[in-house]
């Protein structure tokens, strides 16, 4: 059984497009598709929100956006993990269940770490406008 896709005619350039198209066809689908992904965006829009508005540095948003990245990536990773264990095996087995839930435990993880990368960052300067 050949499961091999045929190759893709064109230039390097159509190829690069292609391939650019069915990555942000994944992310909208994790967008659509998955509450906790749209729960996180929406922590993103708000880290974003107060990071404009206490004016951080270079440093500051550097690291945000890569704790936020992380966040979203794992997210995503979950995603695939669940789609592919599900199409793999339908029916319940445990390996399935431990394959998700370790899926799902590096997600809050990641989310967990997010939380105190935030506060480290956005604490002091918000805590500084509050009381001055």
């Amino acid at each position: 059984m050949n499961n091999k896709k045929p190759a893709r005619p064109g230039s390097p350039g159509r190829v690069l497009i292609f391939s650019f198209k069915n990555a942000l066809t994944g992310i909208w689908h994790a967008l659509r598709t998955q509450q906790n992904m749209r729960i996180h965006l929406t922590a993103t829009m708000a880290v974003i929100v107060l990071g404009l508005y206490l004016e951080l540095s270079t440093i500051q948003w550097a690291v945000l956006a890569l704790t936020i990245g992380t966040v979203l990536a794992a997210e995503m990773f979950n995603t695939v993990a669940e789609a592919a264990m599900d199409a793999a095996i339908p029916e319940y087995h445990p390996l399935v269940r431990i394959a998700k839930d370790v899926a799902a435990g590096a997600v809050l993880i990641a989310a967990i770490i997010a939380v105190i990368v935030g506060l480290l960052i956005l604490g002091p300067p918000l805590w500084q406008r509050i009381l001055p």
